[in-house]
């Protein structure tokens, strides 16, 4: 009898699906069994596919889909229907893909048997109406929506592992797993799950040419299964006994593809036999796919950590010695995201001079060409300032370096799309520690904040220019800032004001509590300013890295050491308002009303404001030279006296004059007699000083009442 007599015999029909043409070849029974006319012959994909039930024929190209890629059997239990959609018959399929040498990998040959069963799909009550394979599919897509859900959340290899390693699959749960890269030509053991640490020490240098599942995964890209360990020791003998000391009856090892790339193999192991029918085999491909893509996933984020780690030590901001006569403190909190370095960063210099630099800045961004800018740029200040310059001409050249590196990038990125240019702000502070005097260029940069020893907080405003990187060309004034014994200067990054939707004035509201709570330690300060923006810091110089935040924040505090003890020090602020720049006529005025904050007199707070406003514009109008004014509050709350003094180069005396009624000027002395409580002119070896006294009283009515009396 010819083979297809014995197969109709036994009613099993034979057929021959190409993929490629798109027909089927069947022959008499295979025919009847898909309720065709029983007779040899060919037919579009399209007329044998409407014999299936639409359930099942999903199914089937899947399975189908996964065996030419395994290149293993492809077996399925599929629903025969009629015309009208119902139920005939249920047929067996069991068929093997070929690939013609001609052809791709998806236009193949499949060659197989159909076979009428009578039972039905176990699990299944009804085999007209219920899905042959129904309860185990939906269980089965449950547990890969919950496995793909689970591993896209994993952020590193561990936590990748710990996932794969609690994954309950149905009905053939493994009990150990392990997951093997490669390296040159040799295995390695990525992790495993179910073993201990010395299990591992065999596989962890083994070359890829060695009789071993898993390295023969990674050589060829094909999966392999184990269902016994007959069949283990029979493929793999030589390395057989390696597997046999952990007492399991079937493995599977399947490749873990990335990109197209077989990046390792996965072995999971089981303690009782497990068949690997299709189904088996789809759900261990499929979590074999995820898996790959997991690792692949977490290995590019802990790269980036690692990367991220490197130039954060590399660019993360450092205090140089100590200062003499001076404490200083510092934090630098960058922002969230990937890298964990920014544009934000302070730094301290030592001067040929004997002097110290201290330098805060903010490169614009928050990625990873802001913190290369910052870099860089640090890198050029340093350079600058080990070479003697003033504060003004550091910043002068920081500027023209900047907007030179801002033009390469330009250049550079132009082809595809192009750069915008980038510029920094900085503060750079030239510190004499014998004198208490910073010497202070700003480009674009908050005002620092200067803390009197009473705890007194005020912003000392200085003269700046525009920020680095705006133009090749731009002047920076300095402005000097004496610090008493015992008073703290900060010097902040916008993002320590800023954050928490504040502006610049809602923000130091915010801080200016922090800076005036009496703190010995320097540290705790520095802590304290952090931690009303962002909450609990460490008490280490550069602080925790943050997960999420809105700006970098780098924040530098200064303090001179007191000498001796003093029992009420004295509030002082000092301000030189030069020809050119009247305008800061304005930001006397502002000294002296934040020097007086808790003055108990309202309105000896304005006319200690309206005399300074005066005697400002006195030295600029009829001098040629610059004003410098001094303040200082001194005594006990309550009993405190204001001393204002403004000196000029000019040797010609003020005299007092009588202003007619529509006069716009010669008032000056006059509001100086009726406000001040004392007043004078002293002259001085070049110069004069032009001074006023005001007497604080516990209740505003009783200087009225002295004055009366």
């Amino acid at each position: 009898m010819r083979t297809e007599e014995v197969l109709a015999a036994i009613a099993t029909g034979l057929w021959r699906w190409d993929n490629a043409a798109g027909t089927v070849t069947l022959d008499a029974e295979a025919a009847r069994l898909l309720g065709l006319p029983a007779e040899p012959g060919s037919y579009q994909e399209a007329a044998v596919r409407s014999r299936f039930h639409p359930v099942d024929w999903n199914e089937i190209y899947g399975v189908v889909n996964l065996a030419v890629t395994e290149g293993t059997l492809a077996e399925a239990r599929l629903r025969i229907v009629d015309e009208r959609g119902r139920v005939l018959r249920t047929v067996r399929s069991r068929s093997k893909p070929f690939l013609p040498a001609d052809r791709d990998a998806e236009s193949y040959v499949l060659l197989g048997t159909l076979q009428e069963v009578a039972e039905p799909q176990p699990g299944s009550t009804d085999a007209a109406h219920t899905p042959i394979t129904g309860d185990w599919r939906r269980s089965r897509e449950a547990f890969l929506l919950d496995a793909g859900r689970a591993l896209a959340e994993a952020r590193s290899t561990t936590e990748v592992l710990r996932v794969a390693g609690s994954l309950s699959m149905p009905g053939f749960s493994p009990d150990g797993l392990a997951v093997f890269g490669s390296a040159g030509e040799r295995l390695t053991i990525i992790g495993h799950h179910g073993h201990s640490s010395e299990d591992e020490e065999p596989f962890t240098d083994m070359p890829l040419e060695t009789d071993y599942p898993a390295a023969e995964v990674v050589r060829t890209g094909r999966a392999i299964y184990l269902p016994s360990p007959e069949e283990y020791r029979r493929r793999y003998p030589a390395t057989w006994p390696l597997a046999r000391r952990f007492k399991r009856q079937s493995w599977a090892f399947l490749p873990l593809v990335s990109s197209g790339r077989t990046m390792g193999a996965w072995m999971a192991g089981f303690r009782h036999p497990v068949a690997f029918s299709p189904d088996e085999r789809a759900v261990l491909s499929t979590v074999a796919r995820m898996l790959a893509q997991a690792l692949a996933r977490a290995g590019v984020a802990e790269t980036e950590r690692e990367l991220s780690l490197g130039l954060q030590r590399s660019m993360m901001p450092t205090l140089g010695p100590q200062i003499p006569g001076m404490t200083v403190a510092a934090r630098y909190v960058p922002t969230g995201g990937g890298l964990q370095v920014g544009g934000d960063w302070y730094d301290m210099i030592p001067l040929p001079n004997g002097r110290i630099a201290l330098v805060i800045g903010d490169v614009q961004g928050h990625d990873v060409r802001a913190a290369g800018l910052m870099g860089q740029l640090r890198i050029a200040l340093r350079a600058y300032a080990s070479e003697g310059h003033r504060p003004d001409a550091v910043l002068s050249r920081a500027s023209r370096f900047l907007s030179g590196l801002t033009d390469a990038y330009e250049s550079v990125e132009g082809d595809e799309e192009p750069a915008t240019p980038r510029f920094a702000t900085c503060l750079y502070a030239e510190v004499d520690p014998e004198a208490g005097t910073l010497d202070i260029a700003r480009a674009g940069h908050p005002d620092p904040v200067v803390v009197s020893t009473d705890g007194t907080a005020v912003i000392r405003q200085t003269a700046g220019g525009l920020p680095l990187g705006i133009e090749t060309d731009s002047d920076y004034p300095t402005t000097r800032v004496v610090l008493e014994p015992g008073e703290t200067i900060m010097l902040c990054t916008d993002g320590l004001i800023e954050t928490g939707g504040h502006d610049m004035a809602t923000g130091w509201d915010r801080l200016r509590p922090v800076l005036e709570e009496p703190v010995e330690d320097l540290e705790q300060l520095a802590d304290a300013l952090v931690q009303a923006v962002h909450g609990p810091t460490s008490h280490y110089t550069t602080g925790p890295l943050a997960d999420r935040r809105e700006d970098d924040i780098a924040v530098l505090v200064l303090r001179r050491e007191t000498t001796s003890a003093r029992e009420t020090p004295p509030r002082r602020s000092v301000l030189t308002i030069a020809q050119a720049e009247p305008e800061r006529i304005s930001v006397g005025r502002q000294l002296v009303r934040e020097l007086l904050h808790d003055w108990s007199d309202p309105e000896q707070v304005d006319s200690a404001v309206l005399m300074v406003s005066e005697m400002a514009t006195n030295v600029l109008v009829h001098t040629d030279g610059d004003a410098l004014m001094v303040a200082e509050i001194s005594g006990e709350q309550g009993e405190r006296r204001l001393r204002v003094e403004v000196a000029d180069a000019s040797d010609e005396l003020p005299h007092r004059r009588r202003p007619g009624e529509m006069a716009s000027s010669g008032r000056g002395l006059v509001l100086m007699e009726m406000l001040a409580d004392a007043w004078g002119v002293d002259p001085r070896g070049e110069g004069k000083s032009i001074w006023f006294e005001l007497y604080e009283a516990d209740e505003p009515g009783e200087l009225a009442e002295a004055a009366a009396s």
